[in-house]
């Protein structure tokens, strides 16, 4: 059998078409391949990028988080502070009264104070009983006289005056005390004028 020239050339147009088919579908299947591996890669990109504000952004928060416990804590010791210091000056005007009354005591000569001189001995007694009422005033307050005879010196709490020699007296100690110091609540709030033994 012989085919007309026109069927041939509509066979080989088929199978052309055909082929150019397959080859129009896996240029298509590249494509989309291409086209979901370049989106995969874009979000994976923008995760990764994402990922990273996260931490960055959980980072801050921590930080942000740790400094405000901070001023906390800051504020909390501040306000500590103030309740227990807050008289600091107060007091050290009352010790200035303290230290006058000590001194009016001391001044009275102890064989004048008998029953034949009752107004001055009630006086005396008087000046006694507010002393004894002030230091119970201060300690209930957390101030504390420093009266350090025979101690170490220590130059947080005591201020040196003077140097003496003394026998049987080791080096460093202190020998008189020029005016009592007090500590409130622990801190020294005025040393202790002392005199200490020299080598």
């Amino acid at each position: 059998l012989r085919t007309s020239p026109r069927l041939l050339c509509a066979a080989t147009q088929q199978k052309n078409t055909g082929q150019n088919l397959e080859e129009d579908q896996s240029q298509n299947q590249n494509e989309q391949k291409s086209e979901s591996s370049s989106a995969e890669k874009l979000l994976a990109e923008e995760k990764a990028k994402l990922e990273e504000q996260l931490k960055e952004v959980t980072d801050k928060y921590k930080r942000a988080l740790a400094d405000a416990e901070n001023v906390r804590q800051r504020s909390q010791k501040l306000v500590e502070e103030a309740k227990l210091y807050g008289i600091q000056s107060f007091c050290k005007d009352l010790l200035e009264v303290a230290d006058i009354l000590e001194k009016a005591t001391e001044s009275v000569p102890k064989e004048e104070i008998k029953d034949e001189n009752p107004h001055l001995k009630s006086l005396y007694e008087g000046l006694v009983m507010t002393e004894v009422q002030i230091q119970k005033v201060f300690k209930k307050h957390g101030l504390l006289r420093l009266n350090p005879v025979g101690a170490k010196f220590d130059p947080y709490e005591h201020e040196a005056l003077f140097h003496t020699p003394m026998e049987g007296q080791e080096p460093g100690t202190i020998a008189l005390v020029s005016k009592i110091g007090y500590k409130l609540h622990g801190r020294t709030l005025r040393p202790a004028l002392v005199g200490v033994v020299k080598d």
